[in-house]
């Protein structure tokens, strides 16, 4: 009859484990869509692209001392920073629960037993019994328990539950490392383009001065010629009328460069100050524009892309993980010391005790919540999926977008250089015209009107270009250091 009982039993726990082995299945590891061979065609006997160095890229030494400021005292940075460690924790205490626990500790307790219950009979009656010594007989009084030693127990990982989820946690680790990598990236190329805006309002002002003090010279002209009565007073408050405004252009330059110059020292962490900065905005690379793109290198060599696919590998370890959850649960347990009901022998040899556990958990009522938690992993794992397909869309749209603007914009820097240097020239020609009265103070003023608002228009696309440049760095997936 027992060995009938037995034998239901280890039936019933087969049926149990065979019933958990009935688990949904993980989606594989999905591939972004293919990618074009190359972005824009270059010379066929171009040499190929290498990944591009932060400081060889970036020249300017203000600007590169701006850099290690930000990753210094950037409270973001320093956040980000932090959030790495704590990932690296999550994976270091991972890889731990692969490992046996161990705990070295001691208890005491004490028990009185009612007269008239099994623990108390017991006592009295081996008390009582011949076959124990004095020193064996228990205090019915009060009965203290003590015990010193370790204990340890130990999941068997059978079917790769702690392994993915160690897995996971690593390539969060890494998620988080490439987003330090983009955030300092991000940092990069705002406080760049913020160094760069100020580059160019110093350039502005200057043209602005430059050109008002070229206006003073003809607007001295008008003043002689009307006290002779070549010029007319409508002239001279003509001159006056734009004169001002050119003024009031300056001074308004001047509260936009203290507006960038606290925004920089907001990202630097640092309470005010000036920003030294250089006079020349940043040129095109054309070396880099003249050689192949290996498009798929570059795009997952940038850490939003690569940000985004680790994120992707953890959910699907997780989801791995959530799907080993069904399976039976293998425990081992052991625990070894001293333990006795009096002090006396505590310490003897023969109060050394120990026991082995081992147990087989399978779930059968909470199979539902490990479905919904399963599904919810999947779900993850899908999400993961289309965040990582948008992010190598956007990547090589923004890469593509980039480097077509920068070769437009290498055209039209060159046509407006050449109109301003047709204005100057034209410019000089007006004062004379005028001077010998072959043109009236109107034109003189159109003429100077015209050459700064060129200056300008060509200062503002070398502005665009060098922004295009700096976001070129970022698109190409260049190296910090």
């Amino acid at each position: 009859m027992k060995r009938l009982n037995h034998r239901n039993i280890l039936y019933g726990i087969a049926v149990f484990s065979l019933a958990s082995c009935a688990t949904p299945k993980v989606s594989e590891l999905k591939k972004a869509k293919e990618l074009p061979d190359e972005i824009i065609k270059t010379e066929q006997n171009s040499t190929q692209f290498q990944q591009i160095n932060l400081k060889a890229y970036f020249t300017d030494q203000h600007l590169l001392e701006l850099f290690d400021k930000v990753v210094q005292a950037n409270p973001d940075f320093q956040i980000a920073q932090q959030r790495v460690e704590i990932a690296n924790s999550f994976l270091q205490r991972s890889k731990m629960d692969l490992l046996p626990s161990l705990e070295i500790g001691a208890n005491a307790s004490g028990d009185r037993y009612g007269k008239y219950t099994m623990e108390g009979v017991g006592n009295y009656d081996t008390n009582l019994s011949p076959n124990i010594t004095e020193d064996q007989k228990i205090n019915r009084d009060f009965t203290p328990n003590y015990w010193l030693g370790a204990r340890s127990s130990w999941e068997i990982d059978t079917w790769g539950k702690l392994k993915n989820k160690k897995l996971a946690a690593q390539k969060k680790y890494l998620a988080s490392t490439e987003g330090l990598r983009l955030l300092q990236v991000e940092l990069f190329t705002d406080i760049a383009n913020l160094y760069y805006q100020l580059v160019a309002l110093d350039n502005r002002l200057a043209i602005y001065q430059k050109n008002y003090n070229l206006q003073q010279r003809a607007f001295e002209i008008v003043l002689a010629q009307r006290e002779v009565g070549k010029a007319t007073e409508l002239a001279v408050q003509q001159f006056k009328a734009q004169n001002n405004n050119w003024l009031a252009e300056i001074e308004h330059i001047k509260v936009e460069i203290v507006t960038v110059e606290q925004a920089m020292t907001t990202l630097t962490g640092s309470y005010g100050g000036e920003i030294s900065r250089g006079t020349v905005l940043m040129p095109t690379n054309m070396e880099i524009l003249n050689k192949n793109i290996n498009v798929e290198a570059v795009i997952h060599s940038r850490p939003d892309v690569a940000a985004n696919y680790y994120v992707l590998e953890s959910s699907q370890a997780d989801a791995k993980a959530a799907k080993a959850a069904f399976y039976p649960k293998i425990d081992l347990g052991a625990s070894f010391g001293l333990n006795a009901f009096s002090t006396g022998t505590f310490f003897n040899p023969a109060s050394l005790a120990g026991q082995l556990l081992g147990g087989l958990m399978v779930p059968v009522f909470n199979k539902g919540q490990l479905k919904y938690e399963f599904n919810v992993a999947n779900k993850e794992q899908e999400i993961a999926f289309l965040n990582y397909q948008k992010s190598v869309t956007t990547a090589f749209n923004e890469l593509q977008s980039i480097l077509k603007q920068t070769k437009i914009y290498e055209k039209v820097l060159k046509l407006k250089a050449e109109e301003v240097g047709f204005l100057d020239r034209g410019v000089e020609v007006s004062n004379d015209l005028y001077v010998t009265g072959y043109a009236n103070y109107f034109e003189l003023i159109n003429s100077q009107k015209s050459k700064l608002q060129a200056e300008l228009d060509l200062l503002q696309f070398k502005h665009q270009n060098t922004r295009n440049n700096v976001l070129l760095f970022k698109a190409l997936g260049g190296k910090l250091n």
